[in-house]
């Protein structure tokens, strides 16, 4: 599937917040397991692999399929199933997100369903390891489990370069006490530990945080049943998008809705931000968007917009 395909499929998700998301399901020996189809650029055959010395043992090597070398991850290996005994039939998921181009190597792709945030649970911590778990959500889809990975996770495994950096606060000199409150909704046990430590160290300490949309606003609709000004209690937003319940985008759209709310600078902190992302943001009316990596460019973000 080439990459215009796949962005014709996005090309609904691009038309409002309607807190639905395509996921692409494949396997690993007889387990499901999904990623959003926002992170896929395009899906080719199995092909001939360079590999690389001193590597991470998890990487298969390099290969060129046009104009672009690209690394390949073995992701059944990373996650401990045995290799694939039919490489004949296995795939190559080629992505993009947190500025990176990264191939996954996995067993066999089974096609691409449309789910509801909302129909997709946050998987227990004490089964799917808290900070350390690879799952961001269980969907059931015919009657089968589908677990959707966390590939940003994944990826900063084995190449850290590629996720969220604390020490780029440093670079930031030092910085007085904010107490302005701030929302922050983000999924992820580990980036929400990291993002909440960052914004500490930058000055902010006056955090609360949501691990997904719908626990986002519903504390910002307690917010407003107080009669309080509303930036009593919340001055600036910072959300991803991709999170069970409700995602960020419908978040968004919600926040633009309300008469009261609609005020409040929404800053979207993803990985997912592309162009094709950025556009609807825009539509729906966020402040400003940044992808993950950029830790120190969202508190300068946050500086600028923080009411």
């Amino acid at each position: 599937m080439a990459a215009s395909d796949m962005h014709k499929k996005n090309e609904i998700l691009l038309e409002s917040g309607t807190n639905e998301l395509e996921v692409m399901e494949f396997t690993i020996g007889d387990r499901h397991f999904g990623i959003n189809v926002a992170k896929i650029v395009e899906i080719m055959q199995y092909g001939p692999v360079t590999p690389m010395p001193n590597s991470n043992p998890f990487v298969e090597g390099i290969f060129k399929p046009r104009d672009k070398i690209m690394t390949v991850i073995d992701l059944g290996s990373y996650m401990g199933f045995p290799a694939s005994d039919t490489i004949e039939r296995s795939i190559f998921i080629i992505t993009n997100f947190n500025k990176s181009n990264t191939a996954f190597h996995v067993h066999a792709v089974d096609g691409i369903h449309r789910i509801s945030w909302e129909s997709i649970e946050k998987p227990d911590p004490t089964i799917y390891g808290g900070e350390e778990g690879l799952a961001t959500g269980i969907a059931r889809f015919d009657n089968r489990l589908i677990t959707i990975l966390d590939f940003e996770k994944i990826l900063a495994d084995i190449s850290p370069d590629t996720g969220i950096q604390i020490e780029d606060v440093k670079t930031l000199g030092k910085r007085s006490i904010d107490d302005r409150p701030i929302l922050i909704a983000e999924d992820s046990p580990l980036l929400e530990k990291m993002i909440q430590e960052c914004l500490e160290q930058a000055g902010f300490v006056n955090l609360t945080m949501c691990t997904n949309g719908k626990e986002a606003w519903d504390l910002l609709q307690k917010y407003k049943s107080t009669g309080d000004s509303i930036t009593n209690h919340v001055c600036c937003i910072v959300t991803d998008i991709e999170m069970p319940k409700m995602d960020g985008h419908r978040l968004l759209k919600c926040i633009r809705e309300d008469d009261v709310l609609k005020v409040l600078p929404v800053i979207v902190f993803s990985s997912l931000i592309n162009e094709e992302m950025k556009i609807k943001g825009n539509m729906l009316g966020a402040t400003a968007q940044i992808t993950k990596p950029e830790i120190a460019n969202l508190i300068n973000l946050i500086d600028k917009h923080i009411l």
